[in-house]
């Protein structure tokens, strides 16, 4: 315990400002140091995939957690490209973009039903999505399949059916990224992403997914590190009190527990440090802080200690962090209400992959396959999971190529005499990978195209293949359709 705990009411103190952070941690097992923070009051963990083994490491690792008390179990487990659960395989469900297309939200509540379910059988109570973006911006670096569409009412039904399919399973739904993180096109990952939108546009667009997700009752909202000027001025809409109280909880009338997104982003970190983000975003109205995986144990006593600091000289309020405090409380009440959790195989995420997959042209059936994925460099938000044919397209040889240095003459005559099958995600962001398509389809103008991100640039192919998202399952559908 921080060495500055002096007494009952110094404790009591440390307890709310420790209450309001979710920690992150290395490996597959729980240190030590996050077990005694939680003995003292630290509000939760938000796991990685490098937390993740498999659903009896998972459970062994949620139930050591609880041991230490009643935390929030949190991850990002959207389905699609940004999986935790499946972070070393894929996802067996596809994304929000594939959802989306199909359009049936009762598909879509049924494959966030079996994520809570899944999420639950591992003891993990709180799941930071769906993510409720309008994804209006096509070079969107950060956002793209994660988001349901570019059309804010189906953005908003969908983000609905999601909720419901959650929280029936007894997982608390986190809505993101209020006030909306579609329109921009830097990662706030590294920077501070602009939305450039006035206020009508952003009631008639941006927000209008966050309105019908709270009225849905969805118990949490995480928040986005971007700089909108018609509503947060200079300041991230994380440590915006315009942002966070005035219009999320007055004009939205939103009483639920709000979460940042992570504050160790260079977006906070690189003007305003983790302390001081810390500060500045509990100030604005957040009531959880989301740590990502680089602040340290001393980090988090730092932060601990900044946020003491500022109410012990006035900065904020110690109300705001009771307040908070009351808010998770009642987020716990409802994580122990009674619910059931179905058990058995799933087949949803594959079903609604198939459903979403579409073919323009005609595929011929495939002989002594050659398969050319052209590399895609990841995400931050994803991370390197796996992706692509293997192992869906077992009679096929398959070549990861960066584009870069991609052969083309070479690959052309790899491909003499057999099917040729090229393989990218979101070329429309990537002139080099767009160059290699082109370059291939001028010398086999019948081989088949499949685009495993967002269909936006369509070269001429005799078949062209659209999976809306990267997931295993959608390899696995597209590859049915190859005929497989």
């Amino acid at each position: 315990m921080s060495e500055f705990i002096t007494g009952p009411s110094e404790q009591g103190l440390y307890r709310l400002a420790a209450g309001t952070l979710l920690v992150a941690f290395r490996g597959t097992a729980v240190p030590e140091w996050v077990l005694r923070e939680l003995d003292s009051g630290l509000g939760g963990v938000t796991l990685f995939g490098f937390n993740v083994a498999d659903p009896d490491q998972l459970s062994a690792l949620t139930a050591r957690l609880r041991t230490a008390g009643e935390p929030v179990v949190s991850l990002d487990e959207e389905g699609g490209d940004v999986t935790r659960l499946a972070y070393h395989v894929g996802s067996p469900y596809p994304g929000n973009a594939a959802l989306g297309a199909v359009d049936d939200v009762e598909l879509t509540r049924s494959v966030y039903r079996s994520i809570g379910d899944d999420l639950a059988r591992c003891g993990v109570n709180l799941d930071m999505a769906p993510d409720a973006d309008v994804n209006t911006a096509d070079d969107n670096p950060v956002i793209g399949t994660r988001s349901f569409g570019s059309e804010a009412a189906l953005v908003a039904r969908h983000t609905v059916a999601a909720v419901h399919g959650l929280q029936s399973a007894g997982v608390a739904a986190c809505v993101k990224h209020f006030p909306g993180h579609g329109a921009t096109r830097q990662d706030s990952h590294l920077e501070v992403p602009l939305v450039d939108a006035c206020m009508d546009l952003l009631h008639e667009r941006e927000l209008v997914p966050f309105r019908a997700a709270i009225e849905a009752g969805t118990m949490s909202v995480m928040t986005a590190h971007v700089r909108v000027p018609a509503l947060t001025g200079d300041l991230p809409a994380t440590l915006s009190p315009a942002a966070l109280t005035t219009l999320l909880r007055g004009e939205l009338g939103y009483d639920g527990v709000v979460i940042s997104d992570a504050l160790d982003m260079k977006a906070i970190t690189d003007a305003y440090g983790l302390a001081g983000g810390a500060v500045l975003s509990l100030a604005a109205g957040t009531d959880l802080l989301c740590l990502g995986p680089i602040p340290t144990e001393d980090d988090v006593h730092a932060i601990i200690a900044g946020i003491v600091a500022a109410v012990r000289d006035g900065r904020l309020p110690v109300s705001r962090l009771e307040e908070a405090a009351e808010r998770v409380s009642r987020l716990r009440a409802w994580f122990g209400e009674p619910r059931q959790v179905t058990d058995g195989e799933n087949v949803i995420g594959l079903t609604a992959a198939r459903r979403a997959v579409t073919l323009t042209g005609s595929a011929a059936p495939l002989v002594d396959p050659l398969v050319i994925e052209i590399d895609t460099p990841p995400t931050i938000a994803v991370g390197d999971v796996p992706w692509g044919f293997t192992p869906w397209l077992s009679q096929a040889e398959i070549v990861r190529v960066k584009p870069e240095a991609a052969d083309v003459p070479g690959l052309v005559e790899r491909a003499a005499n057999r099917s040729l099958v090229v393989v990218v995600k979101d070329a429309h962001r990537y002139e080099l990978s767009q160059a290699v398509v082109s370059a291939l389809l001028a010398a086999r103008p019948d081989a088949t195209v499949v685009e495993m991100g967002l269909p936006i640039w369509r070269p001429d192919a005799a078949a062209y293949l659209a999976t809306y998202g990267a997931a295993r399952a959608n390899a696995q559908a597209a590859a049915e359709l190859l005929g497989v």
